[in-house]
């Protein structure tokens, strides 16, 4: 028996090439290896703008249909409510550092070799027994304690930043910093461990408590740990980057460690502590660029500089008063060679400059 089924036809929409396709039309830019839709900073666009200008999405340029994605119960991307700073053009700040991928690992890496070259050679040199017992006290308490900022600062403060600023370039700047202070922080903890296994009475563990709990540290501490609860990611980058770096950080660094460590017998903590100020020095041209195009906006500039000055009355306060507990560390050391007054004044004269070539008023902290 023979069944017969009736053929099925089916239909398909014809394709036609009509060669109006976006790939096949010339533009002027059509044979350019360079890309076109953003005006560089010079006549021409470096490596560095062709990869970070416009990688992240802003549907004030390119997104027409708004954002592609959002939070559940917020707003979507990386909106500009974010911060109470405001700016005509975020897309304008390009990092004078020209911080990208390769600068990362180049730096770093760069870094890391002289780092631990320095250490290598302590060790080999048997540089550490020339250190005497205050001034190993000293690392281990004070030095060692400031690792905990660093760490804080780069995990919970420039992470939370990276995050939230709008432009790529930006976030590209914020991220190295966090990566700055995230590898310091290990270098002087390989630091504290190679003393630990070098020296007998080396007290590795000490930095914990010290920093938990000694009178001098807590200041220093608690502006650590307020920072982390700011949620303005412009705020978190003044208040850090312009006012605690300056009036603490560099206070401590640059201003006791780097000034005393040599006339106690130690050349390796300078070596160490120093590629922490090269970092800052890198992280606060980017800084002062940014905060310059925000002081200096058309049509924003006048507000901006007074939400600043806001700013400086809540932080530096609070940095001034972490800096003054700081005092009995110069007394610390067995060769102490300068005074606290001397290094507050030369911290402040600094930090008086900084506020200068943003264009802001001197707080009246420091007009005293």
């Amino acid at each position: 028996m023979t069944v017969t089924t009736s053929e099925k036809r089916r239909s398909f929409p014809k394709i036609e090439l009509t060669d109006a396709e976006a790939g096949a039309l010339e533009f002027p830019s059509s044979k350019s290896r360079q890309f076109s839709y953003f005006k560089p900073a010079k006549l021409r666009a470096t490596v560095y703008e062709d990869v970070t200008v416009d990688v992240q999405p802003d549907p004030e340029r390119h997104l027409t249909q708004g954002w592609i994605y959002g939070f559940g119960n917020g707003p979507g991307g990386y909106p500009q409510e974010w911060t109470a700073a405001r700016s005509s053009n975020w897309h304008a700040f390009r990092d004078p550092n020209e911080e990208w991928e390769q600068t990362i690992y180049r730096n770093n890496s760069a870094v890391v070799r002289q780092t631990s070259l320095s250490l290598q050679n302590a060790k080999r040199a048997r540089a550490y027994e020339g250190f005497n017992s205050a001034w190993l006290k000293f690392l281990a308490h004070n030095v060692g304690a400031w690792m905990h900022a660093e760490n804080g600062l780069a995990l919970h403060v420039f992470t939370a930043i990276q995050r939230s600023a709008p432009t790529n370039m930006i976030n590209n700047a914020v991220s190295v910093t966090a990566a700055h202070k995230l590898r310091f922080a290990q270098d002087l903890a390989l630091f504290n461990l190679d003393l630990s296994e070098e020296v007998n009475d080396f007290d590795g563990q000490a930095h914990k408590e010290i920093w938990q709990s000694a009178p001098e540290w807590q200041p220093t501490r608690e502006v650590v740990e307020r920072l982390t609860a700011v949620e303005d990611w412009c705020e978190l980058l003044f208040a850090t980057n312009v006012v605690f770096e300056q009036l603490v950080g560099c206070l401590f660094r640059s201003e006791l460690v780097m000034q005393i460590a040599a006339r106690n017998g130690d050349y390796i903590t300078p070596t160490i502590v120093g590629t922490g100020e090269h970092d800052y020095d890198r992280d606060l041209t980017y800084t002062r660029e940014l905060l310059r195009l925000l002081t200096r906006d058309e049509k924003f500039g006048d507000s901006n500089k007074a939400l600043f000055g806001n700013w400086l009355a809540i932080w530096t306060p609070r940095c001034l008063d972490a800096a003054h507990a700081l005092q009995p560390l110069w007394s610390q050391p067995a060769d102490k060679g300068l005074t606290f007054a001397s290094s507050l004044g030369a911290a402040e004269g600094k930090f008086t400059s900084l506020l200068e070539s943003i264009e802001l008023e001197i707080p009246k902290e420091l007009k005293k």
